[in-house]
């Protein structure tokens, strides 16, 4: 399996996965095709080079009849070779090393699927599965806002803020299989569409009340500060009630992403709209009053 596109690869920094909206996730685990039968059969051996003791030599036994002796297959399905090829699961190494239960899920023992049939087999690859696992795949731009005025800004003074067009635009992953007769395709395409602006602190205001920036029609998401728009309301922004003190607010930036795939044979469909954010260090002084 190749996947190719925004994968945090050729110099991408600063980039990083979302997060989806609902309790769904990606597949930990799936099922792929793998072996021809000689293949299998080396496989095979290999896996059962360890010292038979108690217990394992009944497996050993079992899986010899299930895969050699026509239990139901007979020797790895060697007569069968070029009409077929054997599938077996596949983990995503960082669910599996981080403990997730979902990882070890695909506990099906390894089958044969003859040319050009589906197997009926719960996460068995398709389309939609190669869409899933690029959807975990995609990294996006760090959330920097930019906001105006720049550097401190004042208490009870509406800051403007927006995201850089040319950066946040479209991207996508494409995840392929090309494997013994299987070679299926699909892209997922993440885009934003809203910014959620959290201040850090409840003494403050956001622009408009939501907290949450919608795309305009040009792509952009809120809209730069210049000369003379002082006494504006922002159509994106914030205005803090209170100083930072001797220190900062944490400005929590997030943006939406929604999600499209399309994948071999006309298949395509919506996934969950995945978020992704990062806090910024924003200090906010006081207006200093001048005595006369």
């Amino acid at each position: 399996m190749v996947f190719t596109g925004s994968t945090g690869g050729g110099g991408q920094e600063g980039s990083g996965g979302f997060t989806p909206t609902t309790d769904w996730s990606p597949p930990a685990c799936w099922y792929e095709p793998k072996w021809t039968p000689d293949e299998f059969a080396a496989e095979f051996r290999e896996r059962w080079d360890i010292p038979h003791a108690s217990g394992v030599g009944e497996a050993y036994q079992l899986s010899q009849d299930h895969y050699i002796n026509g239990e139901p297959y007979k020797d790895f399905n060697k007569k069968e070779a070029g009409k077929g090829i054997w599938w077996d699961s596949v983990r995503d190494e960082s669910r599996a090393e981080a403990g997730d239960p979902a990882a070890f899920a695909c506990d099906t023992k390894t089958f044969w699927v003859e040319n050009g049939e589906a197997p009926e087999v719960e996460n068995a690859v398709t389309p939609r599965i190669l869409a899933e696992l690029a959807y975990a795949r995609i990294k996006v731009p760090d959330t920097a806002v930019s906001l105006a005025p720049g550097g401190a800004t004042k208490v009870n003074l509406p800051t403007w803020a927006w995201l850089d067009k040319a950066k946040f635009d479209a991207v996508s992953v494409t995840a392929s299989l090309d494997v013994g007769g299987v070679n299926i395709q699909a892209t997922t395409t993440a885009t934003p569409v809203s910014l959620t602006l959290e201040p850090g602190t409840p003494d403050a205001e956001t622009y408009p009340a939501s907290g949450e920036c919608a795309i305009g029609t040009d792509g952009t998401i809120g809209e730069p500060y210049a000369k003379g728009k002082a006494d504006q309301t922002p159509s994106c922004g914030l205005k803090y009630l209170r100083s930072s003190g001797d220190g900062t607010f944490d400005l929590q930036a997030t943006i939406t992403w929604e999600i499209a795939w399309t994948g071999s044979g006309g298949a395509g469909g919506d996934l969950p709209d995945g978020t992704f954010g990062n806090a910024q260090a924003v200090t906010v002084q006081e207006i200093q009053s001048i005595n006369r």
